[in-house]
């Protein structure tokens, strides 16, 4: 992988306040770690680094940092971009200083090369299970994307993780037998059939009526108890009210 130059700033605004500054003069908070040297605190000029990710060909980025004046280049790979959750706009970088014959980890995107011959054939379907595979390598070793070639897949097969040709100097991490893209066999309208019938409740009706029509049960149920409660104990107010009447008579 090439790296992209870019130039940076030591930055002294830390605080919330500070952070705002930085950004209403064009530039980004970013800062910079690794495991030889102490974290940093940097800025970038907003449109230098949307400049660099614009015109990488993948999602890894490895830049040679130019932190001040006279301070010499700084290999790192940008290891985080957080984004503003609405415009979009880039709010801090994460970088990660390396040393060129330091192997180092990333999270690097698979693309598949060619047509299956279950899909082309057989009227399968390419499913992309892994769009991205954990690879181990010097910066310089680290691949912009693994292609893999599925032009022999038949229906039913797949490429795993285990499978996948490493390029020179590259590492291929993680389970071994995982599915990294596979050929499913086409669904039949039959079996599209089945499922939506086994999807739709019994008896056609849609389930949010049958709850509430048991809703409505359950609001009737505690009403007729208490009709039928008053109703015995009306008839029990009349009873005692007849027993007395005889009473007031014998009286007289």
């Amino acid at each position: 992988m090439k790296s992209v130059s870019l130039s940076a700033f030591p930055r002294e605004l830390n605080k919330r306040t500070g952070v705002k500054k930085v950004r209403a003069n064009g530039r980004i908070p970013a800062v910079i770690y690794g495991r030889h040297n102490k974290p940093q605190n940097l800025e970038v000029t907003s449109r230098d680094l949307e400049n660099v990710i614009h015109s990488a060909h993948s999602e890894i980025l490895l830049v040679d940092l130019a932190v001040g004046q006279g301070n010499g280049k700084r290999l790192a790979l940008v290891r985080a971009i957080q984004h503003h959750p609405l415009s979009g706009t880039i709010l801090h970088v994460d970088f990660q200083e390396v040393a060129e014959d330091e192997k180092v980890t990333a999270m690097v995107p698979v693309e598949t090369v060619g047509e299956a011959e279950g899909v082309k054939t057989g009227g399968g379907v390419l499913e992309h299970v892994l769009f991205k595979v954990k690879a181990r390598a010097t910066p310089k070793d680290l691949p912009d994307v693994i292609e893999i070639d599925v032009t022999s897949l038949q229906i039913g097969q797949s490429i795993h993780v285990g499978e996948i040709p490493s390029p020179p100097g590259v590492e291929i991490l993680g389970h071994k037998e995982a599915p990294v893209v596979s050929v499913a066999a086409p669904i039949s309208e039959a079996q599209e059939a089945a499922t939506l019938e086994a999807a739709t409740p019994s008896g056609g009706e849609p389930e949010m009526l049958k709850e509430k029509k048991e809703e409505g049960a359950a609001e009737a149920k505690p009403g007729e108890k208490g009709a039928k409660a008053a109703a015995p104990a009306a008839e029990k107010a009349g009873e005692k009210g007849a027993e007395k009447k005889p009473a007031a008579d014998k009286k007289k």
